[in-house]
């Protein structure tokens, strides 16, 4: 029998409640990630934005949307994907996270997706790329006769980080 965490992701506690969940799905390499949309602002094509001195250089720089600079992180770098390219699929997806709009770059969106409770498992506790604390879960998803793995982010705790240095800054509107 397997032990229950005392914290227990969004994904997990939504699946207990018997609550259907809606998720971008997004690409970066060859894993297929998906987000709580409702912390999607917009998706944009990818712009190259104005790059600020001494930042990390997963922080790609900042751009200006409609009078609001929005800091533009690269998740590929972030993750250290080998080979970061930039192409026709590469796009900004904005997002509402941490009382700041930030945006994501990423390979390219694949769709919007409704996930079942009996869709969505907890996330193993592994090292890698990702901080697994990052991870609310693992979801499936089936088209015509082929399964997929969606990896389901907390993308608000991510944005979060230290060493993104959005922790304590007020949205300026």
């Amino acid at each position: 029998m397997s032990a229950i965490t005392a914290v227990e992701s969004a994904a997990v506690q939504a699946a207990l409640h018997g609550t259907p969940r809606e998720y971008l799905s997004f690409k970066l390499g060859a894993e297929e990630y998906g987000i709580d949309i409702l912390k999607v602002q917009e998706i944009r094509g990818y712009e190259p934005p104005t790059r600020i001195a001494n930042a990390p250089s997963f922080i790609k720089g900042v751009t200006n949307l409609r009078g609001v600079i929005v800091p533009i992180v690269d998740m590929r770098m972030k993750f250290n994907l080998a080979d970061v390219q930039y192409n026709d699929f590469t796009v900004v997806i904005i997002l509402n996270v941490a009382q700041r709009t930030v945006g994501i770059v990423v390979d390219s969106v694949s769709d919007v997706l409704e996930m079942q409770p009996e869709q969505i498992k907890a996330a193993p506790a592994f090292n890698g790329a990702v901080d697994s604390s990052c991870i609310t879960g693992l979801g499936t998803v089936k088209s015509d006769d082929q399964e997929r793995m969606l990896i389901l982010m907390d993308i608000e705790a991510m944005m979060k980080g230290a060493d993104m240095g959005l922790v304590d800054t007020p949205a300026v509107h």
